[in-house]
C-alpha cells in the first residue's frame, strides 16, 4: 500500500484518528461564512472550517476499514451538525466493519471537547444500506416561499461542462492537508488522485456557478456533502464531463437549502464520481429578509 498511515487507535471496535487542527483557508473571503466578521455577525463563535476541509481527516481510516478498494468504490456521507473554527482540534471516528466485502459503518467527527462536528456513514462496495444522505426523504418539508431560492426547483438540470482540475491547486494545500497521503502527488492510477476536499470542489464548482447565476446573493455553508467514487478515484489533470440535478429545494426558520447532486464522466462516458450535497444560505444575510 502507498499510503501513510495516520496514527489511528482502535478501541471498542471504534477506528479513531489523531485529532488534528483543520485550517480555515477562506478567511480572506469577503462576504463568506469562512470570514470572522460576516460569521460574527451572523452568530457564529468566528469563521468556519467548510465541512469539505474536514473530510479529509478519513483517508488513513477508511484505509484502514476498507482498504485500497475505497478509491475504487468507496463513500464518505456527512451531515454537517455544528460548525468549528481555525485550527481547532478534531478528529475522525468509524465503527470497524463487521465483516469484510461490501459493507457500510458509522462515520463521524468530533471536537477535542467531545462535541459532534459530523455524523453520517462510510461504506465500500454496493452494501444492503443506504449511505447516510441516501436515506434521508428530501421532499419531508414544504417548499415555502422562497426568496433568496425563488425560481430554483427540483428537476433542474446542470447541464454537462468539460472540467480538468490542475494538480498545482492540490499540491499548494500539500503542507495544510490534515492527512497528506502519498497518492495525492502521485499514484498508480496515472497521477496524483483527488483528496476528498479536491473531490468536492471539482463536483462542487460548476454547479455552485448554475445556483448562484439564478439566487440571489446571500451568505451560504454546506450543510452535507457524500462523495461516491463510481469507477474512481478522480485523477487531477484529465478532463471530465461534470453536470448534475438539483434534487430539492426548501427552507428551515433560519436558511433556505438547496440539494443538488453532481457527477463526473470521462469524455467516454464512464462515471467516475458522484457527490450529494445540501447547500444552506442564511436568512440573516439576505436583503430580501430585511
Amino acid at each position: 500500500m502507498a499510503q501513510r498511515i495516520a496514527d489511528i487507535t482502535i478501541t471498542d471496535g471504534v477506528i479513531a484518528g489523531p485529532f488534528r487542527q483543520s485550517v480555515n483557508q477562506a478567511q480572506n473571503i469577503e462576504g463568506s461564512i469562512h470570514n470572522d466578521e460576516v460569521a460574527s455577525k451572523l452568530g457564529f463563535r468566528g469563521g468556519t472550517v467548510a465541512g469539505s476541509i474536514h473530510l479529509e481527516l478519513f483517508p488513513p481510516l477508511l484505509l484502514n476499514a476498507f482498504g485500497d478498494k475505497w478509491f475504487d468504490t468507496g463513500t464518505l456521507s456527512m451531515n454537517f451538525k455544528n460548525a468549528t473554527t481555525d485550527r481547532e482540534p478534531v478528529r475522525a471516528l468509524l465503527d470497524v466493519p463487521e465483516r469484510k466485502g461490501d459493507t457500510q459503518v458509522r462515520a463521524w467527527i468530533e471536537r477535542e471537547d467531545g462535541m459532534l462536528v459530523g455524523e453520517g456513514t462510510a461504506s465500500v462496495g454496493e452494501p444492503d444500506e443506504a449511505t447516510a444522505l441516501q436515506q434521508l426523504d428530501l421532499t419531508r418539508w414544504e417548499t415555502g416561499e422562497l426568496r433568496i431560492l425563488a425560481g430554483m426547483s427540483a428537476g433542474d438540470k446542470i447541464d454537462e461542462v468539460e472540467i480538468t482540475m490542475a494538480s498545482k491547486a492540490q499540491a499548494s494545500r500539500m503542507d495544510i492537508i490534515t492527512e497528506p497521503l502519498e497518492w495525492y502527488a502521485d499514484s498508480p492510477f496515472g497521477g496524483p488522485i483527488a483528496s476528498p476536499a479536491t473531490t468536492v470542489h471539482f463536483l462542487y464548482g460548476h454547479p455552485s456557478r448554475f445556483i448562484g447565476k439564478r439566487s440571489a446573493r446571500a451568505v451560504g455553508l454546506f450543510g452535507a456533502i457524500e462523495v461516491r467514487n463510481i469507477n474512481g478515484p478522480l485523477v487531477l489533470d484529465r478532463t471530465y464531463k461534470v453536470g448534475g440535478i438539483i434534487l430539492a429545494v426548501g427552507e428551515s426558520p433560519k436558511t433556505e437549502y438547496l440539494w443538488f447532486e453532481s457527477h463526473a464522466d470521462t469524455l467516454d462516458g464512464i462515471r467516475v464520481a458522484e457527490m450529494r450535497m445540501q447547500l444552506r444560505w442564511m436568512k440573516a444575510s439576505s436583503p430580501l429578509y430585511g
